[in-house]
């Protein structure tokens, strides 16, 4: 009865690792094109595609910009239904269509004044 007895327990010791492993491998945060996981990334003119991202945004609100020209990739890699938009004013004034969560836009930011993450 005792073999029978360690024999469970040694088999519930290894599910429980096994479901703690588990867990914590499925927690890990997914970068996105260099893009951190919780982040609104801008990426440098024309890289196409984004591999490094020139600028990375964490925090909700507006975010102005300076000397942003041309053609950039911007993806949204915020978490829990998060959006973002471009703003053709500083501060979030003007802002366009927003961002979805894992989307990204591929925009021309000459007109571009600021950028604005949403909280869900």
């Amino acid at each position: 009865m005792r073999k029978i007895f360690r024999g469970a327990a040694a088999l519930a010791t290894t599910a429980a690792a096994v479901m703690a492993l588990s867990g914590t491998a499925e927690a890990k945060p997914a970068d996105w094109a260099g893009c951190p996981d919780g982040a609104v990334c801008i990426y440098p003119q024309n890289q196409n595609p984004a591999v490094s991202p020139s600028q990375i945004f964490w925090s909700y609100g507006p975010h102005n910009l300076s000397n942003q020209f041309g053609n950039h990739w911007v993806l949204n890699n915020q978490t829990g239904g998060a959006t973002a938009s471009l703003c053709t004013g500083y501060n979030g004034a003007g802002c366009g269509e927003r961002i979805a969560q894992d989307h990204g836009v591929y925009a021309d930011l000459s007109p571009i004044n600021s950028i604005t993450l949403y909280r869900p």
